[in-house]
């Protein structure tokens, strides 16, 4: 007995573990390329028409937003909008499969799932390696945003190998990974990009090397390695007795089901996700044009904000959510963290001081911290045993919406309307999720999930 006991708890620790890495490396490759949206553009599109191409099309298209908002910079804001367009690409894509990843997962088990999708995003990387035409480098973030949609798989590992008084404990992890990958992903972008293989060897030009393509083989290594650990490491958590039998595709939930899925609770949690996120999104996707605009921060300056915030979700849901998840309870850590998610956009709006500028940035830390991972805690212990990865998966679908749509509306309000006005409409949207999130119901615990 002692023995199962202990076998039991090393493959626990081994999952946990695994779905870090995943998790992890899923933020290092969905953010290592927010530092080069300017010099992208500038690479694929050095004369700013692109001649008739797909490119100069939707570049086209956006410098016409950006001349009808009045911006005081329309060249910027195109630049802007065009990191917004392909964030959103990769974005899109998530919202698309993250169901289907999940409810796939929920039928055939996690691992395979697992090996599957990270084998395509290490392939995706491959392809930006290889990307020195824009339309190689699209289809490599189009397949890395739909292979990105594992993360909902990952989640739902966790799910499986923790009781239901102890998931928003595990599920802590998962901001943890989110909060690492918070710094290390643009870091690694920003520092590798000034490696350019081109220069070194002229002739890898002819093959598709450009010079991003180190940023995309660094991705690629850590894809790698993760598939193999994997492959070596993880074992099934999802056993036969409790997978869907059902076979019919109908089953899969389709692309809106974050407003139809059957429980109302779940609906309501997916709902206050998709408003929550999408001010957020906005707001990260922002932040560093706020910085620059009001205390010119350096490139460098504008990384050590981001670590500044990646250490606070850290220390908060690693620290703060394990500990106090049992005995405050789910829904009051999230109602917490909307409430300091207001005063973040509300002081972010009026802040001239460095001091207060940092205050706010803390708050902001903290409303992420406390409410990202006790969210995704109360999907889960809403949910059965059958349906942990679908659930999950139309959870983490909302926010990829939400990261599709954030970006591209807050940088036409900052450009349109200025700085203030933006981070006021921001702690606005917020106060959406925090009033829905008072009709929630805190889950019963006494069921367990192993």
């Amino acid at each position: 007995m002692q023995k199962s006991k202990t076998t039991a708890d090393k493959q626990k620790q081994t999952t946990l573990g695994v779905v870090f890495l995943t998790l992890f490396l899923d933020l290092v490759g969905f953010s290592i390329i927010f530092p080069l949206f300017p010099a992208l553009l500038d690479y694929y599109l050095p004369n700013g028409s692109g001649d008739g191409s797909f490119l100069g099309a939707i570049v086209g298209q956006l410098d016409a937003w950006a001349q009808a908002s009045g911006a005081d910079d329309p060249a910027l804001m195109t630049a802007v909008l065009f990191g917004g367009f392909l964030g959103s690409v990769y974005s899109i894509l998530q919202f698309i499969c993250a169901p289907l990843w999940g409810a796939l997962s929920d039928r055939i088990g996690r691992r395979r799932v697992l090996l599957i999708s990270i084998s395509g995003i290490a392939l995706s990387y491959l392809l930006w390696f290889f990307g020195a035409v824009f339309w190689v480098f699209l289809l490599a973030r189009i397949l890395g945003g739909a292979m990105g949609g594992n993360i909902s798989v990952a989640t739902a590992a966790i799910a499986d190998v923790t009781t239901r008084e102890k998931r928003s404990r595990g599920l802590a992890l998962v901001g943890i990974a989110f909060g690492l990958g918070f710094i290390v992903g643009p870091a690694i972008g920003g520092l590798s990009s000034m490696l350019d293989l081109t220069a070194v060897a002229p002739v890898l030009s002819s093959f598709g090397v450009n010079p991003f393509s180190v940023p995309a083989l660094i991705s690629f290594l850590l894809a790698v390695l993760n598939l193999f650990w994997v492959w070596r490491c993880f074992g099934e958590t999802l056993p036969e007795t409790k997978r869907r039998q059902t076979r019919d595709c109908r089953k899969y939930p389709d692309i809106l089901s974050i407003f139809k899925t059957g429980c109302a609770n779940i609906r309501r949690t997916n709902l206050l996700y998709l408003f929550f996120m999408i001010a957020f999104s906005g707001m990260e996707f922002t932040l560093t044009f706020l910085a620059v605009e009001r205390f010119a921060f350096s490139p460098v300056q504008n990384g050590g904000m981001f670590v500044f915030i990646g250490l606070i979700l850290i220390i908060v849901q690693g620290g703060l959510v394990r500990r106090l998840a049992a005995p405050v309870g789910e829904k009051r850590l999230a109602i917490s963290g909307l409430f300091c998610g207001i005063l973040s956009f509300l002081f972010l709006a009026v802040a001239l001081e460095l001091g207060l500028f940092f205050f706010a940035l803390a708050l902001l830390a903290f409303s992420i911290g406390l409410a990202s991972p006790t969210l995704n805690a109360l999907v889960s212990l809403y949910s059965s045993d059958t349906e942990q990865g679908a659930n999950l998966g139309v959870f983490r679908s909302a926010g990829s919406l939400a990261r599709a749509i954030g970006p591209l509306l807050a940088a036409f309000l900052y450009f349109s309307y200025g700085s203030k006005t933006t981070y006021l409409l921001g702690a606005l949207i917020v106060l959406i999720p925090l009033l829905i999130a008072f009709t929630l119901q805190q889950p019963s615990k006494e069921r367990e999930s192993t």
